[in-house]
């Protein structure tokens, strides 16, 4: 019955309805943390952009597709969360937070990313997780304190070289895309701890021995007829993760044959 109240409720914009929505905001939070998850907003209340010391903001599970310029006011906002709602653009006022260092965009519509966005230059977690991106947002590229980025789950089928100028990048997660081969940009960033390519269309793995700070590379759910080469002590998730090479050659397909149905039919 709540659930269905503040469903009728977020439709009327009344400033009455809004503090039902998200209760009395008269005072900075004690430990300049705001949640206002799952309150069903279209709009984010004005008053949330008055607590100028704010680090952190919750907006996660709403209706927001847009949100107010004042927003720009939260200088030392240092995290900001905006997935799962309406946004097929993101709001101008998100790129003008000097300060902001994780911003989750996940479960959106979002298709591009302004160029602004290079104008925040302490980000480094950026997650755009299922959204409708079909081509790598270059501007991702300029973040150059990014060090976690997570662009799972989009339509996206080749990576730019332009991202090996992101000396910091230490994890990336590109899960459930539409690569078929594996990023070559990605083999010249010896520093990468984490590579997630699991749910793509990649048949053959290039080795990642020679890849100094990898930690975890997940492959799993490919047509691959090769796992990657790691270095000693790197963990693999996917068709022979537990296997030597040797024993991965005695089970692949021979050259000219027809890999295996499991391969050949991954999972979706």
């Amino acid at each position: 019955m709540g659930n269905a109240v503040r469903g009728i409720v977020a439709f009327i914009p009344s400033e009455r309805c809004q503090r039902f929505l998200v209760g009395d905001l008269e005072e900075m939070p004690l430990d300049r943390t705001l949640d206002l998850s799952g309150r069903q907003l279209r709009r984010l209340p004005a008053a949330a952009c008055v607590f100028g010391e704010l680090v952190k903001l919750y907006l996660s599970d709403n209706n927001l597709s847009s949100l107010p310029a004042e927003l720009q006011g939260l200088r030392k906002l240092q995290l900001l969360a905006l997935d799962f709602n309406c946004f097929e653009e993101l709001p101008a006022a998100v790129c003008r937070l000097p300060q902001l260092s994780i911003l989750y965009l996940g479960s959106n519509r979002l298709w591009r990313l302004p160029g602004e966005l290079r104008d925040l230059k302490e980000l480094s977690t950026l997650w755009l997780e299922t959204n409708c991106f079909h081509v790598f947002p270059k501007v991702v590229c300029e973040l150059s304190n990014l060090k976690t980025l997570h662009l799972g789950y989009n339509q996206i089928q080749s990576i730019p070289r332009e991202l090996s100028q992101l000396d910091e990048l230490r994890s990336i997660w590109l899960a459930g895309n539409q690569l078929a081969e594996f990023p070559p940009v990605l083999l010249e960033m010896h520093l990468l701890a984490v590579i997630d390519v699991d749910r793509n269309r990649i048949r053959h793995f290039p080795a990642l021995s020679h890849m100094q700070g990898l930690k975890l590379v997940i492959y799993d759910h490919n047509p691959c007829l090769n796992a990657p080469e790691v270095g000693e002590g790197v963990r693999r998730v996917g068709r022979w993760a537990d296997c030597s090479d040797d024993q991965q050659e005695d089970d692949a397909p021979k050259a000219g044959g027809e890999a295996p149905a499991e391969v050949m039919d991954a999972p979706a």
